[in-house]
């Protein structure tokens, strides 16, 4: 057993010894970086039809099963019906959310928010399909803030969930005027979580001192290596306990039909059951809905493609480790 403790003190030190110089390379890294002016992203927005991709998906295959002679005559009619069909179609924007525990996502989700919001108006419609099992507080309560802005200004939004959409991705989901989700769907997880190895006891058996001071007496609560005492522990709870609590009030808000007492335990369920607790709207794929919209529509998915700096990208992995632990929905 203390051969045990004494390799877990053996990993505390090897962790500690590489953040300490991991931070440092950043930090020498990043001042070289700013007066190289490498610490910029660029984006770009790239927007593709999916009418076209559809037409040219049927083509293909037409071009295939059906005489030259038929497949002429139908190239011909089509295109003698689009000249004036899209005329009085609506627009459908598509974006894509695949969120991570930390919600990196976000900020090109606010992004294409903010692109989508300048030409949207109430007659068309804006889907965003999300693939999240949850995460941070304050990267999934930002990202529901930006699907916020599009219920706002009053344009009709609709959320698919193909895989999962699990406490902060539900969180997101809940915004929507409709959340539709394919069959085997992973819904729900309205809850919240953290957890932290402590060190304390295992720095005290090797006569090794930790300090660390505040001021404020719940400054810090719960850390890797301070002597975790039930006033901390308790106050964690506590605050806990108050973003569940606002969890539950944000979904009642956006879906007052459920019974938020029955669905607010932490568990999961499949779409097809997550639909019987209200929890869903409609079962269907994101394939199939938007395929439902084909003829009347003109879909347009939107992507913004940044592309970051090498400090940027050395600065959110050291972010990652250096952060003592997260509050995740």
């Amino acid at each position: 057993m203390e051969l045990f403790y004494e390799y877990l003190f053996f990993l505390a030190k090897s962790l500690t010894f590489m953040i300490s110089v991991l931070v440092t390379l950043l930090f020498a890294v990043a001042i070289v970086s700013k007066n190289k002016g490498d610490n910029k992203t660029k984006s770009k927005i790239k927007i593709s039809n999916l009418n076209d991709k559809y037409d040219d998906m049927a083509k293909q295959i037409e071009s295939k099963i059906l005489p030259k002679k038929e497949y002429k005559v139908k190239l011909k009619n089509q295109a003698k019906s689009l000249k004036n069909k899209d005329k009085d179609k609506n627009n459908i924007f598509l974006l894509n959310f695949k969120g991570d525990i930390r919600a990196s996502s976000v900020e090109q989700l606010r992004d294409q928010v903010t692109a989508t919001l300048q030409v949207a108006t109430s007659k068309d419609e804006i889907i965003v399909a999300v693939e999240s099992p949850g995460g941070v507080v304050h990267g999934y309560g930002l990202a529901a803030s930006q699907l916020a802005r599009i219920r706002d200004r009053n344009i009709p939004l609709t959320v698919c969930v193909d895989k999962i959409a699990a406490s902060g991705g539900y969180l997101m989901a809940t915004v929507a005027d409709q959340i539709l989700a394919a069959p085997f769907a992973i819904i729900g997880s309205i809850g919240v979580i953290s957890q932290l190895p402590n060190f304390h006891r295992l720095l005290k058996k090797n006569d090794i001192d930790f300090e660390e001071h505040t001021a404020g007496e719940f400054k810090r609560t719960l850390t890797y290596f301070g002597k975790i005492t039930d006033e901390g522990r308790k106050k964690f709870q506590e605050n806990l306990t108050e973003i569940h609590d606002i969890f539950k009030s944000h979904i009642n808000k956006y879906r007052p039909n459920v019974n938020i007492d029955e669905v607010a335990n932490g568990d999961h369920w499949l779409a097809t059951t997550a639909q019987k607790m209200q929890l869903v709207d409609k079962i269907i794929t994101s394939d199939d809905y938007l395929l439902s919209k084909y003829d009347k529509s003109n879909i347009y998915e939107i992507d913004i493609q940044s592309k970051k700096s090498f400090i940027q990208k050395l600065s959110n992995n050291a972010q990652l480790l250096a952060e003592n632990f997260n509050i995740q929905l």
